[in-house]
């Protein structure tokens, strides 16, 4: 009596089907990953890009009256790890290096002063002006000239930017970049400067109006 031979199918353990399928999925994943940063190919499917933000809303309106006395350009290098214990960079974790650039800009907020700040003689001759102290705006980053220089991700940070909602988020790093460039603008000497500017376009103006002397001081 012969006997029946079973399928192949049915010989081939359960297990051995689930890492195939895993293999399958992992291959087509990579290779996607690699067509989209090899250049000349991430165009292949005639991808265009369409605007259609609706127009932008003005939602308040503030009156200034500080003057912009220096303006800082600055650049910093982020070097962001993540790590996750037990666990391989390979399969959890991720690296960015990304280059910020920004400014900041000091200014005197002339808006301040009082009565008592400002004192003319009576021929009209003399000027003391007593301002606050120079202060910093907040950084301002640059998008035109920052950009992230490398990114590795681990196999499930790749699979989690697969169902997130903004992938390849950059927002980490950008928040350092600005916190690092407020700090180099406090260390920068950048509100001294401000203070300088301001008091040469005070005496400058104040001169031209037929004052002889005129002093500026500063103080909170």
């Amino acid at each position: 009596m012969t006997t029946p031979v079973k399928p192949l199918a049915a010989r081939v353990p359960g297990w051995v089907k689930v890492l195939a399928a895993v293999v399958v999925l992992l291959a087509v994943l990579f290779a996607g990953l690699r067509l989209s940063v090899l250049p000349g190919l991430k165009d292949l499917f005639g991808t265009e890009t369409e605007d259609r933000s609706g127009p932008a809303l003005l939602e308040s309106i503030q009156d200034i009256s500080r003057y912009d006395a220096a303006s800082g350009n600055f650049q910093v290098v982020v070097d962001l790890e993540k790590d996750t214990k037990f666990l391989p960079d390979a399969v959890r974790g991720s690296r960015t290096l990304y280059v910020g650039a920004g400014t900041v800009d000091a200014y005197v907020d002339l808006g301040q002063l009082g009565k008592d700040d400002v004192r003319v003689n009576d021929d009209r001759t003399s000027a003391t002006l007593r301002l606050p102290h120079a202060r910093l705006g907040t950084p301002a980053l640059d998008p035109e000239r920052s950009y992230a220089v490398s990114k590795q991700r681990g196999l499930f940070d790749r699979l989690g930017d697969l169902f997130s909602d903004n992938p390849n988020s950059e927002q980490a790093v950008q928040k350092l970049a600005v916190r690092h460039i407020g700090d180099a603008a406090k260390e920068s000497g950048l509100t001294a400067r401000a203070e300088t500017n301001t008091t040469e376009m005070l005496e400058g103006l104040l001169r031209s109006l037929g004052f002889k002397e005129v002093r500026v001081d500063y103080g909170d």
